[in-house]
Parts: C-alpha cells; sequence; structure tokens
C-alpha cells in the first residue's frame, strides 16, 4: 500500500477473517463479498532458463505451465516449492503480491484482467487484499497480459 501512495495509486484496502494458515482464493472472495472473477491470486514458478516468473490469475483458474512458458519465451516453467517463496518474494504463502517483491520479476496477468473494471490482490499479508485498477496495476509492475489458464 505504501508504494501505491507513493506512485499515487487509487486503491481500496479489503480486510477477511483468518487463521495462521492460507486459504484458498475462492473462499478468500467469498469471505470479502466479491467476484471470484475479479479477486486475483499471485503464483511465483522458474524457467528453464533459471529466471523466475510472476503470474497473476483469478483464483478460481488454474495455470496451464505451458501457455505460461510460451508467454515469456521460455523453454518450460514450474512452480517454485513453497519453501522457497519468502526467499524469492520476500511474501509468504498466501500473502504473495505482485507489488514489492524483493525483485520486480516479469509478471504476466490473465488476459481477463483487460475486461474487468477492478482488479483484487493480495496486499502482501494474509488477511489483507487491495482492489485497484487492472491497467494501474499491469502498469506499475510493468505487466503484460496472456492466455495463461487451463481450459
Amino acid at each position: 500500500m505504501r508504494i501505491l501512495e507513493k506512485e499515487k495509486i487509487d486503491y481500496t484496502a479489503h480486510e477477511y477473517p483468518h487463521g495462521k494458515d492460507a486459504v484458498d482464493g475462492v473462499t478468500v472472495a467469498r469471505l470479502m463479498g466479491q467476484e471470484p472473477e475479479c479477486v486475483f491470486k499471485t503464483l511465483v514458478t522458474k524457467g528453464a532458463g533459471r529466471d523466475y516468473y510472476v503470474f497473476v490469475v483469478p483464483v478460481a483458474e488454474e495455470l496451464d505451465l505451458k501457455k505460461c512458458a510460451r508467454s515469456v519465451g521460455e523453454k518450460s516453467v514450474e512452480m517454485i516449492p513453497v519453501k522457497d517463496i519468502t526467499k524469492v518474494t520476500g511474501y509468504v504463502r498466501g500473502g504473495c503480491s505482485p507489488i514489492g517483491m524483493k525483485k520486480q520479476y516479469k509478471t504476466t496477468y490473465h488476459i481477463t484482467a483487460e475486461t474487468i473494471s477492478h482488479i483484487i490482490v493480495s496486499a502482501g499479508k494474509i488477511g489483507h487484499q487491495i482492489d485497484l485498477s487492472p491497467q494501474d496495476l499491469i502498469r506499475l509492475t510493468g505487466g503484460q497480459t496472456a492466455d495463461i489458464v487451463k481450459q
């Protein structure tokens, strides 16, 4: 949120009740009273070339790793192990945001981000989400859009 304020990007903060562990994204959307199509999860992968890539997709969808690899020009990508999330991103599982990672990795949003009026992503901490313009988020992260989910 500090980054958004520094960049003068309008957003709305949301909180949802939670325990110590992360819950699935569809549950998060329900707890916030939001449509799952507007609530996106942030997933981190590692390419065959050893680079990391971030993919941001609606919470009810599943990544298609072959499509993901094509979208970033890699031979293949695979999800990073849960134990590596904090080391790579600075965030914990369930609280990973496309904004403010230790390093800005190439970030790809599912193409539906181009057609929705607002997007909700993690604010970097379990129980906290931010709601903002998809165009602002994509611009801020230097992101791109592609069809990256399973059909």
